[in-house]
């Protein structure tokens, strides 16, 4: 009889990974992303234990964008709750003014909405140019 291996927090190694957005499709590159994040591409997955690695994206701006005019059309809405407090943001606006909120909203609907999905969005650095200060941890 074959048993399932459950994986312990000690088991796990968690490694970083470089993702260079500059010509990738954003929706594609982020479920990418979540998978790693989430840990689903390593065999010794757990649902209830954060299996996944770290991952760097750079050059953010430069990511493409397919669809039918989604870039122009798609908002995103934050709400306060107080009566009159919904704003909107355009995808546009959000690309130009802060790219890595748009990738951190766009990964965050494909985690899970617990304290464990919260501890994984922590391991997405964005950086919206080809710099970033993680250069010692991805040298391993």
């Amino acid at each position: 009889m074959k048993f399932t291996k459950i994986a312990t927090s000690e088991q796990i190694d968690q490694k970083w990974i470089l993702i260079d957005a500059e010509g990738k499709t954003f929706g594609r590159m982020i479920t990418e992303v979540a998978t790693i994040l989430r840990g689903k591409n390593k065999t010794c997955w757990t649902p209830n234990i954060d299996c996944g690695d770290y991952v760097v994206i750079i050059n953010a701006s430069k990511a493409k964008f397919n669809g039918l005019g989604k870039i122009a059309n798609k908002e995103y809405f934050s709400y306060s709750g107080y009566f009159g407090s919904t704003k909107s943001t355009k995808m546009t606006e959000l690309l130009a003014k802060n790219p890595e909120k748009l990738y951190k909203l766009a990964t965050r609907g494909m985690l899970p909405k617990t304290k464990l999905g919260a501890k994984m969005i922590k391991k997405l650095k964005i950086y919206a140019g080809a710099e970033h200060p993680h250069t010692a941890q991805l040298a391993k």
